[in-house]
């Protein structure tokens, strides 16, 4: 059997790429190429070797190599020093233009051992992982064993534990440059944004994790030999640290995303006190019923309702991946030009949670939910509270710029207070029923535990007294006037 393939033919053979990236790797570069195990070899469909425009003679070695040697190499040489991340982005943007499905990144000084490549694939071609990474920590002792200096292995577990903390993670190690993708996932994530230096595996780290994509580790030898280190240690700590605080905060809508490119899809927010999880809890005490969600995004709080028995209809401009199994219709639309016909009327339950602020006439679309719903049905409207403490705060000091999530995420439109949601759902052919403040997406923040006890006690108590300031949305439960 094949490397590539599976027993009785069951899935079709992967085309498998290596990535090797090397700068002044002369001494090592046909070494490590030599080192590629014969049992993977017929299995390889391109090697990429990658010189980021060395000092020495890289290129000249690979190419001299490339004449004699069995493997598929294909040999660039960058015009200009690209940096590590930098030179990763070039590559794989050439793994995704040759088609291939899988790719492996192999460091051309022989840091990493060639020998586990079928380990770091395997979980690839078993469709098990979207990304898989050798782990020098897996393995107790091995990485002291290996040579791994004192001072890097404490670093490396003083930084990983940190991580794994901040992005509710749960990785043996971050900090290793021995990878696989699969090149469908790699698609999905904007890599090419992030930086060129060493912190560039940490970001591609916190993309995939954002995406939900699946990452499994395997254990690979430690070695430490006369290769040249790089990088500087305290300003690549200083640079993960700053990756991992700007996700987090980012996710709660603080910050403009600017270190890290994330996916446009709009995340569930799960704990029972958000937005999301305050709409489940009030659409989980009514029996099954006809619901249309606006905005529906990947349909993650729409399967959260199917699970409840409720029949779901999504709608979204776009169309994210697996969002048709996670509603019972979807249709693609942009919500500017109304809802679409084929989506039905006469529905119990319209919700339009994060939407308004995202339309350019949002009474236009408050009176298209009025059309679609039955005579006793009712709306959910929910919107980001522009007079919270943060927005305030910030215009305050001559700071009114976007961020890349939360109340003043960079695609909203409109802005809302707690007075102008009311007059624009009345003044559009709704009674307003219930209006209720949600506090602090706690979840988002990575906050848990004691802590988040803690915070939750103090969030709900100043929301209780001071909900236009504390607010961080509002949501709306309105019904339509008769007639």
């Amino acid at each position: 059997m094949e490397l590539g393939g599976c027993a009785m033919g069951s899935r079709e053979k992967k085309r498998i790429g290596i990535l090797v990236v090397a700068y002044n790797a002369a001494g090592t570069l046909a070494k490590v190429l030599d080192r590629i195990p014969q049992e993977i070899r017929g299995d390889i469909e391109e090697v990429i070797v990658s010189d980021d425009h060395s000092q020495d003679s890289t290129y000249l070695v690979g190419l001299g190599y490339q004449q004699v040697s069995d493997l598929p190499i294909t040999l660039i040489r960058q015009p200009a020093n690209l940096g590590y991340g930098g030179n990763q982005k070039a590559g794989y943007d050439l793994a995704i233009e040759h088609g291939l499905d899988i790719v492996v990144m192999l460091h051309g000084d022989g840091q990493y051992a060639p020998e586990s490549l079928p380990d770091i694939v395997a979980p690839l071609l078993a469709e098990e992982a979207d990304a898989v990474f050798g782990s020098r920590i897996m393995v107790k002792g091995a990485a002291r064993r290996g040579g791994m200096p004192l001072y890097k292995y404490v670093g490396n577990r003083v930084l990983s534990r940190f991580e794994n903390a901040a992005l509710g993670t749960n990785l043996s190690e971050f900090h290793s440059g021995y990878r696989a993708y699969s090149v469908a996932a790699l698609k999905q994530i904007a890599f090419a944004q992030n930086s060129d230096g060493f912190n560039f595996d940490t970001q591609i780290i916190i993309q995939l994790h954002d995406a939900g994509m699946r990452i499994a580790e395997v254990p690979i030898p430690t070695y430490y030999g006369d290769e040249i280190c790089y990088v500087e240690g305290l300003s690549y700590a200083a640079d993960v640290t700053k990756d991992v605080v700007a996700y987090r905060l980012g996710k709660a809508g603080f910050g403009d995303g600017s270190r890290i490119a994330l996916s446009e899809e709009y995340q569930l927010k799960p704990s029972e006190d958000s937005s999301h999880g305050r709409l489940s809890t009030l659409l989980g005490s009514r029996p099954p019923a006809k619901i249309l969600d606006l905005g529906c995004s990947g349909g993650l709080l729409a399967e959260r309702l199917a699970d409840m028995g409720h029949h779901v209809t999504g709608v979204d401009v776009t169309e994210v991946a697996g969002v048709g199994e996670r509603t019972s219709a979807f249709f693609k639309a942009d919500l500017n030009d109304g809802i679409p016909p084929e989506a039905g009327t006469g529905f119990d339950i319209v919700l339009a949670a994060d939407v308004l602020e995202h339309v350019v006439d949002p009474g236009a679309l408050i009176r298209e939910t009025r059309r679609v719903l039955s005579p006793e049905g009712t709306a959910y409207f929910c919107v980001p509270n522009i007079a919270h403490w943060y927005p305030r705060f910030r215009s305050t000091f001559g700071m009114f710029d976007y961020d890349q999530r939360g109340i003043l995420d960079s695609t909203h439109l409109r802005f809302f207070t707690r007075r102008s949601i009311r007059k624009l759902v009345e003044r559009n052919g709704f009674s307003i029923r219930r209006v209720e403040p949600v506090g602090l997406p706690l979840d988002a923040l990575g906050i848990d535990g004691a802590n988040a006890r803690l915070l939750r006690l103090v969030d709900h108590l100043v929301l209780t007294l001071w909900p236009t300031m504390f607010g961080y949305q509002f949501i709306i439960e309105a019904k339509p006037n008769p007639g």
